[in-house]
């Protein structure tokens, strides 16, 4: 019974997240410019929660130095950020909040070895009642001041 009642549960939090992930959209897909695979959020029906998003980095690309994201007025985000590449190896960051805009600094930049950076957002305080949640990301490449617009990643808000 209990057995079943767990299984009942993990399989009820996994479909939620699966079916509640928002996706994101990018605005490049040149092969040479990163941009952004999905997104998702859990639990997906509270005021607490985890955004996660994937970022593709294109093998024709230039390292990255920094990641820039933009957070959505209504959202409290805190500096709990932690970011994992395709290996699901932890990568050193580096975080400063400047107002609404989170900047995550690799100290040693991410080249096109690795194909993709899973960045979770922990502990995001989101209103109760309010349309989708879109965050806007940039980069920068080593060398370079220009931030490199990758596009959006949306989050919808429960009740």
């Amino acid at each position: 019974m209990k057995r079943t009642l767990i299984y009942t549960a993990v399989c009820s939090v996994a479909t939620a997240y699966l079916v509640c992930a928002g996706y994101a959209s990018a605005k490049n897909d040149n092969n040479q410019v990163a941009n952004i695979d999905n997104s998702g959020q859990f639990p997906p029906t509270s005021q607490l929660v985890k955004q996660t998003f994937k970022l593709h980095i294109p093998k024709n690309g230039n390292a990255l130095s920094e990641l820039i994201i933009d957070v959505p007025s209504l959202l409290a985000v805190s500096n709990d950020i932690d970011i994992s590449d395709d290996q699901g190896q932890n990568i050193r960051i580096n975080i400063s909040i400047k107002g609404r805009r989170i900047i995550i600094d690799f100290p040693k930049p991410v080249t096109s070895s690795t194909t993709k950076l899973q960045i979770n957002l922990n502990k995001v305080k989101q209103p109760r009642i309010a349309s989708t949640s879109t965050y806007h990301l940039s980069i920068k490449v080593v060398g370079s001041d220009v931030e490199i617009p990758l596009g959006e990643a949306s989050f919808p808000t429960f009740e």
